[in-house]
């Protein structure tokens, strides 16, 4: 639960892609540690350093409570699902903690 780069001043609206395509050209880019990885969600584009869930396969924790994994593929996505759990919660506690965040104003 660590921010490791803040990007500031996009709308609310804006996609998470082209928020990551502004972060990764700027003149002080966001940079990824080699043989790290950033998670993101299917609305990401593809590049060696952002993970992001296999389309068309089982991906939410719910849809898991009746039976696990059934392939490498679902387990990948199961995983990522509960890591995405705890970006969400992170923002969650962030919003708290300064909730002019979270009122979009």
């Amino acid at each position: 639960m660590k921010f490791t780069y803040v990007l500031g001043r996009w709308e609310e609206t804006a996609s998470d892609s082209r928020i990551l395509k502004d972060a990764l050209s700027r003149q002080d880019p966001l940079i990824i540690p080699q043989g790290k990885y950033y998670l993101g969600d299917a609305g990401f584009m593809l590049k060696s350093q952002i993970l992001t869930p296999y389309r068309g396969v089982r991906y939410h924790l719910k849809e898991y409570s009746r039976r696990g994994p059934q392939n490498p593929r679902e387990l990948f996505n199961h995983r990522h699902s509960s890591l995405r759990n705890v970006i969400e919660r992170t923002f969650g506690v962030l919003k708290k903690r300064f909730p002019i965040i979270a009122s979009g104003t």
